[in-house]
């Protein structure tokens, strides 16, 4: 009986080395997004807006290029953004509006994209774990005064791939989710074409 407590005891031992924390999975995530950043990532985003429903969005990303298309109620919008200028292409109006872009905006937009710096600010617990992925709760951490922060976030990360599944987060009243992540964005996909909107009106506020 002594011997087998014994080596139940290594068992266990050698089990718990192995063990990372969410912390050091996560940074993994991170890691293996980071490798993909050269190529583009895709992904969609879903905002649940209160009385006004869901809007579903895809996300274009290519280095400071970036392109995001969606609809609701019936319009369709697509936006671009090189990092000095943006285009918003609105269907009702078939209208295309040129603005200077704001830079707040756009390192906003591309720190979600990016599933970065999840874990600064935030207190991370493993909430369940399946033969196929974590799923992770962010508690915002007492130290953490910033505002715009949401309270927490929810975070899926695929075993084997570290790759993010889904990211849930409220901001502002609005439930944010990101998912379905992809890699793979062509020069094209990202740049403003006006060959492409023929017929449609140039407003130009810059």
């Amino acid at each position: 009986m002594k011997r087998l407590m014994t080596f139940l005891s290594a068992i266990v031992f050698v089990v718990v080395a192995f063990a990372q924390t969410p912390e050091e999975i996560i940074a993994k995530m991170e890691a293996e997004l980071d490798k993909h950043e050269a190529e583009g990532i895709i992904m969609t985003i879903d905002m649940k807006i209160p009385i006004i429903g869901t809007m579903t969005t895809k996300a274009y990303t290519l280095g400071d290029k970036m392109r995001v298309e969606g609809s609701m109620m019936g319009v369709s919008l697509v936006t671009w953004t090189d990092g000095v200028t943006e285009w918003t292409w609105e269907s009702k109006k078939n209208e295309i509006e040129i603005k200077k872009e704001d830079p707040k905006k756009k390192t906003e937009e591309a720190d979600a994209a990016m599933f970065s710096g999840i874990t600064d600010g935030y207190d991370v617990t493993l909430k369940k774990e399946t033969a196929d992925a974590w799923y992770f709760l962010c508690k915002k951490s007492k130290t953490n005064t910033d505002k715009d922060d949401p309270k927490s976030m929810d975070l899926v990360v695929a075993k084997g791939t570290y790759y993010p599944v889904s990211l849930k987060a409220k901001l502002s009243g609005v439930t944010m989710t990101l998912r379905d992540v992809s890699f793979g964005v062509t020069e094209q996909q990202v740049t403003f074409n006006p060959k492409d909107y023929p017929t449609a009106t140039i407003v130009d506020k810059r």
